[in-house]
């Protein structure tokens, strides 16, 4: 993981969000995290997106639905779940807007 324990998926750190149809981008701090899902087979991925004016009125303004670019990757994810911190929850299935850890370590 980007910024934390090494036998760990996710990232902590700056990204940006872009609206759709929307070429200028939010610059965004965001805490991510993801897990192989057994049961559906898929990469899970989730996280939020730090609180700010900016994101606040994405989502006031119903741009839910954004790319979220980080210095690994981007991906299609939308804006919910917005908690009593003023953070939007973002996820996905299948591709990572950061490494994924592709071996185990041996114990």
């Amino acid at each position: 993981m980007t910024h934390g324990a090494p036998d760990e998926d996710g990232y902590d750190g700056p990204a940006q969000l872009l609206p759709d149809g929307d070429a200028a981008g939010v610059d965004v701090d965001v805490t991510l995290r993801g897990h192989f899902d057994p049961i559906s087979g898929r990469y899970s991925w989730y996280g939020r997106v730090a609180a700010s004016p900016q994101v606040a009125a994405l989502v006031a303004n119903g741009g839910r639905t954004v790319t979220l670019r980080t210095p690994h990757a981007e991906v299609a994810t939308a804006l919910t779940d917005v908690d009593p911190w003023g953070r939007p929850r973002v996820e996905g299935f299948g591709p990572t807007p950061f490494p994924v850890l592709d071996t185990v370590a041996d114990d």
